[in-house]
């Protein structure tokens, strides 16, 4: 029998509509025709309205206050924070005198067998002369110092983390609740975690300890669950098949299944505790950060180089060994631990019976002065008056009157609740309406802090070192995935400039530019493009295949296959390493306020400095509100098909 079917009346949905970008657009501009007028009518001015304010000064300077007149009586700090401090203190102080102990050639002998136990005799002979350059730049004491500081935050950092990231591995609801924590606290500026540690615990080496131990943990913890979590079902499910507990699954298989996450989060946490541990000089850590601060301060590009050099070193030998460590290749051709132990016990008693623990002073290289005489020639011969291309003066004083400031001029001129509609329009253009949300109580919060003005005096700067960031880094990035041999070459480039400290970064575009917004925004660019090209060609390296033959197969061009075939489909990498920009353009531009940026940071160091902690906290809260909503701008959220959606 035949069925009779009836077709049903539907309304048709207009095919611009079926567009998800396009959708947004529309809504967004049936929005936009009721609000501006409405906003335009009730706030006209471009500044924020001072109704909308809320002075924090007062309450903040009362906190600070009472923290300072109660540190050595009351009970909290007597008890608690002070037996935090008094363990910080001695840990630190005794790893510095084992250290001195040991001797230039306890340490070097002790640095070089570590790294031939885990990585083998090329890299031991680095790490050697690693070590023996910082002693014949004069500074091994220093380099000493925050060694000792390092030892002491990473081994809590990885203590911290390793216990969150083993609840959030063994737990849903521990995984859910830390992981927007864990998303926030990477996204902050490391200037932002020196000012609550310096409230409760001064200016020193506690606060320096405990703030790199906040900013490093995160990695740890986010790595150490990912490993547990991703670890081989199989495994475990024959594991427990033998009747194995919990604790002993735990043990046996889903550990060490993840020990590859674990070293990678090791490594992760040496780099941003020693990138941490420089910039807490700023707080009183002491060591080489300190020689670098106190340098920039007098201008002395000289001396600040001496001391950076040796961060850099130690920054590099450190990545190497945790990234050999996590590979293990080396180890069954090396000598055991206890050996590396016995060797280097003999080599500091040899030391000591000789009485040449310190490093020879006949030995040291100062390359303070001639570094100096040649900033002085670059000064007087490169600043300006180079004929056709100008000089780095010239270049920076052309980029903030032509760039910079109409940004800044810009961003000023508009009414700021058209800041706040265009927030929410890119972020829900990227991801979703909780995401638009997030982004503009983020902004509006600024706002209700008192400190719109140098917030976008701050976004302007971020804003131009991302687009010239950008523009260089996919430049690049598109260069290394179509070439290997520019690949090849990039790779020892982006490798070093990955494991440098930010503060190292200020260093040379002092001695090119001298000091300014335009510096600051060199040093962001120069430290987030390595990010920015890694991204962008790993992205393009992994599209389809198939996809690029079929485009070859029609005869696409090169340039062809590369915009219509490989770009589009690397849309999410190249998002990412936007992001990944952003965030870390953003953290050099807060430092840039030691060397001329001014706004947020200015204020986050003269707070520091002064300590005027409320101008100071004030800062660092709208710096944590600015880095989270242009995190939230930047990042595309997934979205997951949903039943009925």
């Amino acid at each position: 029998m035949a069925t009779l079917t009836v077709p049903t009346s539907r309304t048709a949905i207009p095919g611009i509509l079926r567009n998800r970008a396009a959708a947004k657009l529309l809504a967004l501009a049936a929005v936009a025709a009721v609000l501006v007028p409405l906003a335009n009518s009730h706030w006209g001015s471009n500044t924020w309205p001072h109704t909308l304010t809320v002075d924090l000064s007062h309450p903040l300077a009362t906190a600070s206050n009472w923290v300072i007149d109660n540190r050595d009586t009351h009970p909290l700090f007597l008890y608690g924070f002070g037996y935090v401090s008094n363990a910080v203190v001695l840990a630190v102080r005794a790893v510095y005198l084992t250290l001195l102990a040991a001797g230039w050639t306890g340490v070097t002998a002790f640095g070089a067998l570590v790294a031939w136990r885990v990585a083998g005799v090329r890299l031991a002979a680095g790490t050697a002369i690693a070590f023996l350059t910082c002693g014949a730049l004069g500074m091994w004491v220093p380099t000493m110092q925050t060694l000792a500081l390092m030892v002491v935050a990473v081994l809590t950092s990885v203590a911290v983390g390793a216990l969150l990231g083993l609840a959030a591995g063994l737990s849903d609801r521990l995984d859910r609740a830390l992981r927007p924590v864990l998303d926030t606290m990477q996204v902050l500026p490391a200037f932002a975690y020196l000012l609550p540690v310096v409230l409760v615990f001064g200016i020193g080496v506690p606060a320096a300890v405990l703030a790199t131990v906040v900013y490093a943990a995160p990695p740890m913890a986010r790595l150490t669950a990912l490993g547990l979590r991703g670890a081989d079902p199989e495994v475990l499910e024959a594991v427990e098949s033998l009747g194995a507990t919990a604790r002993q699954r735990l043990l046996t298989a889903r550990i060490p299944l993840a020990r590859k996450e674990l070293l990678l989060g090791l490594n992760q946490t040496i780099m941003m505790a020693l990138s941490m541990a420089v910039i807490a000089s700023v707080i009183g850590a002491g060591g080489l950060g300190d020689r670098v601060y106190q340098a920039l301060a007098s201008v002395d590009v000289g001396a600040a180089l001496a001391a950076g050099i040796p961060i850099v070193l130690l920054a590099v030998v450190l990545d190497r060994v945790t990234a050999a460590a996590g590979e293990g290749g080396a180890q069954p051709r090396t000598i055991g631990w206890p050996y590396v132990l016995a060797i280097t016990v003999a080599v500091a008693l040899a030391t000591r019976l000789l009485g040449t623990l310190d490093w020879p002073s006949g030995w040291t290289l100062h390359i303070a002065e001639p570094v100096n005489r040649a900033v002085d020639w670059m000064t007087a011969h490169l600043y300006s008056g180079v004929p056709v291309v100008g000089g780095t003066a010239d270049w920076a004083g052309h980029f903030t009157t032509w760039i910079l400031d109409p940004v800044r001029g810009g961003l000023q001129w508009l009414p700021w609740w058209s800041v706040l509609l265009l927030v929410a329009a890119l972020a829900w253009l990227i991801g979703t309406w909780r995401t638009a949300l997030t982004a503009v109580l983020a902004m509006a919060a600024i706002g209700v802090l008192g400190v719109w003005e140098p917030s976008l005096d701050t976004l302007s700067q971020v804003l131009a070192a991302v687009a010239v960031t950008l523009v260089l880094g996919f430049a690049a990035g598109v260069a290394a995935a179509r070439s290997d041999r520019v690949e090849r070459a990039l790779r020892p480039v982006l490798d070093v400039c990955q494991t440098m400290p930010q503060f190292v970064y200020l260093i040379p575009v002092v001695a090119l530019f001298g000091v300014g917004r335009a510096p600051a925004v060199a040093a962001a660019v120069v430290y987030a493009l390595p990010a920015v090209v890694r991204i962008t060609a790993q992205g393009l390296r992994q599209v389809d295949p198939a996809a690029l033959e079929s485009a070859r197969s029609l005869g696409a061009t090169g340039r062809q296959q590369l915009w219509q075939i490989q770009l589009p489909l690397a849309r999410r990498s190249l998002l990412l390493a936007a992001n990944q920009g952003v965030v870390l353009v953003l953290a050099v531009v807060i430092i840039g306020g030691l060397v001329g940026g001014g706004a947020l940071g200015y204020d986050v160091a003269f707070g520091l400095a002064q300590g005027d902690l409320a101008t100071g906290l004030v800062a660092g809260a709208a710096i944590v509100c600015l880095g989270l909503m242009l995190d939230r701008v930047t990042q595309p959220t997934e979205r997951r098909a949903r039943k009925g959606a």
